[in-house]
């Protein structure tokens, strides 16, 4: 009997976690797609660049269930030297960058996170939710009428469906039924076709046919130190969240190095950079993921995608995504964090605010945390206020 009841156990999670890993590959689909389209990149690369990075993260990151892919966060820094340069020049960048991430993590830089006010880590979180918020209510204009009412409905089923299906994620259900309304009502509703790029992609290892000499170091210097800060900055910081919600503790320094050799790996199979998402990492907790079997899963679904069931992944509607990643900001943000009834601090919320506004101003994480920083030091030695 105690046996059963272990088996039993052990399928539950290994199901709870599979579900999960199919909900958040489907759940990166149009943000990767959408960033890439910004940064000049054909969007199914970008999808075959995230598949790289959530499979090598899954094995050899620090925190189980934290998805890491090709996040917009890179995405946008990868817009400049794209546009200058060429795609080769990016992926010695992201290269480099991972390189440097190595060594960062070696030097222990995650202990850096250690010191940041609780107010600054509260203004990423918050920052990164409203970026999800607003990057899926621009959409909303461009949907037709059907499309807006499957967004409501989808965001209404995330709350309900819970109450009758315990054990399938919401999300994996409402993208489903999404996927049988769009194809009996062909052309009613965008799809990630109109998204992702109908062309091949053919795996390659090595680097680009470009010398590798001080003029090609001097061009991706700047990107790459970028990558790898804003990498690392978001990673470590996404960590904390992920650890609160499933009650276990990551590994700082591990992830610090994973998301090095991530980048190194993504790069020499001719991919580009990527870091943690907070957005499908809360996803991916929300819908039962705890172990790296639910992030593996996503990996290996979004490879099937790519190479096998591309037509598949075409039709999926971005109305029922625009749904579910909407509640997904809500469930994000912090909304502790602006209870003053709560005895928050005006001096804490300025910290905090000061970190979103820079953060959504700038689309760089880095900047408004430093930002944010230093305000709160502003605070402690020149107004002798503690800043929590």
């Amino acid at each position: 009997m105690y046996t059963n009841y272990i088996k039993n156990n052990y399928l539950n999670d290994v199901s709870k976690n599979f579900l999960a890993g199919l909900v958040t590959a489907i759940a990166l689909l149009p943000e990767v797609s959408g960033f890439a389209i910004i940064a000049g990149i054909p969007p199914l690369y970008a999808i075959y660049s995230s598949a790289i990075t959530v499979v090598i993260l899954s094995l050899f990151g620090g925190r189980p269930a934290m998805v890491s892919a090709a996040a917009g966060s890179i995405a946008l820094l990868l817009t400049d030297i794209i546009a200058k340069h060429g795609m080769g020049y990016m992926i010695y960048a992201t290269l480099l960058a991972g390189v440097l991430q190595l060594i960062f993590g070696v030097w222990n830089i995650h202990k850096l996170i250690d010191y940041l006010p609780k107010s600054v880590m509260q203004g990423f979180v918050n920052a990164l939710a409203l970026m999800i918020l607003i990057a899926q209510l621009k959409q909303v204009p461009h949907q037709s009428l059907a499309a807006i009412v499957m967004v409501v409905i989808s965001i209404i089923s995330m709350y309900l469906l819970p109450r009758w299906f315990i054990k399938t994620p919401p999300a994996l259900i409402i993208m489903a039924v999404s996927i049988v309304v769009a194809l009996l009502f062909k052309g009613s509703f965008e799809d990630i076709g109109s998204l992702a790029a109908q062309s091949t992609i053919t795996p390659h290892i090595g680097l680009p046919d470009i010398p590798l000499n001080i003029h090609t170091l001097i061009v991706i210097f700047p990107t790459a130190l970028c990558i790898s800060l804003v990498g690392l900055i978001e990673s470590l910081l996404t960590m904390p969240l992920i650890n609160v919600m499933t009650k276990t503790e990551g590994n700082s320094k591990q992830e610090a190095i994973g998301q090095g050799f991530g980048n190194v790996v993504t790069s020499l199979l001719g991919g580009q950079g990527g870091c943690a998402m907070i957005g499908q990492s809360v996803m991916n907790v929300q819908s039962g993921g705890r172990t790296r079997l639910s992030t593996l899963t996503s990996g290996i679904t979004l490879f099937i995608f790519v190479f096998a069931m591309k037509d598949l992944m075409l039709v999926i509607p971005t109305a029922s995504l625009i749904g579910i990643m909407i509640t997904v900001s809500i469930e994000t943000f912090d909304w502790k964090s602006i209870a003053l009834n709560k005895g928050i601090k005006l001096t804490d919320l300025s910290v905090m605010l000061t970190t979103v506004v820079c953060v959504i101003l700038t689309h760089n994480l880095a900047i408004g945390v430093f930002l944010g920083v230093f305000l709160a030091i502003i605070y402690r030695y020149i107004f002798n206020v503690k800043i929590n």
